[in-house]
């Protein structure tokens, strides 16, 4: 197995975009190009990623293999049509990798991506136990954990809970063997390794990685890197 190449990363945008009111939020136009460029070029642009495999839905399959090209990425070697559920798609983006030390998943709806976020990830993952660790936030809100009929059953201390992000990173050799193991629903990488007794590690994300999931999040995404080109 060759381990000169140090990470791998699979974008996963295979998603429905339901909540976009009929814009597929991949190619959605944020400051004047499609969102999914911002973390692509973000990847492009980390010396420790060597590889990238862009995972979207079937009928856009082409349509990123376009994007590809006309933006000269020269890290993304795969460009592939994701599964039914967001873990089939990642396993896509897997199967596409060449092996390596570590494998960066991470959704292509959070345009946030920047390279000191690519760093914390990088360290982390270096420094965790079992060569897992993910992204996250302390929640500001008081959470509330609530029944069908909408009554409240409980408040859970602020102070243990996290907001989890992406990226998500992963020794190769784990991630591949969890995929293959788990037999489930996930909602997240780091769900299925948790399952199976391995023990993952947060390490600071950033409130501005947010996905964008309504158009709404489009504004606010917009006057974030617009933020950040000014300072």
């Amino acid at each position: 197995m060759n381990r000169e190449e140090k990470a791998g990363a699979v974008v996963v945008a295979a998603g429905g975009s339901t909540r976009m009111v009929g814009a597929d939020k991949t190619f959605a136009p944020l400051l004047g190009r499609p969102l999914i460029t911002h973390a692509l070029d973000s990847l492009e642009e980390c010396p420790q990623i060597t590889q990238v495999a862009l995972v979207l839905s079937a009928d856009s399959v082409e349509r990123g293999r376009s994007l590809v090209t006309e933006r000269g990425y020269e890290k993304i070697t795969h460009v592939v049509a994701g599964g039914k559920r967001r873990q089939d798609s990642v396993k896509a983006g897997l199967d596409a990798l060449r092996p390596c030390r570590w494998v960066l998943v991470h959704d292509g709806a959070r345009p946030g991506l920047d390279a000191a976020l690519l760093e914390r990830a990088l360290m982390a993952v270096e420094d965790s136990p079992h060569g897992a660790a993910i992204a996250g936030v302390p929640v500001k809100d008081t959470i509330k954990t609530v029944d069908a009929a909408g009554r409240i059953t409980g408040t859970p201390p602020r102070e243990s809970l996290w907001a989890a992000q992406t990226p998500q990173v992963f020794a190769y050799d784990l991630l591949c063997q969890v995929h293959s193991r788990f037999l489930g629903d996930a909602t997240d990488d780091a769900m299925m390794v948790e399952s199976l007794g391995y023990q993952v590690t947060v390490f600071p994300g950033s409130y501005e990685n947010l996905k964008v999931t309504t158009p709404d999040d489009l504004v606010v995404m917009e006057a974030i890197l617009q933020g950040r080109a000014v300072a």
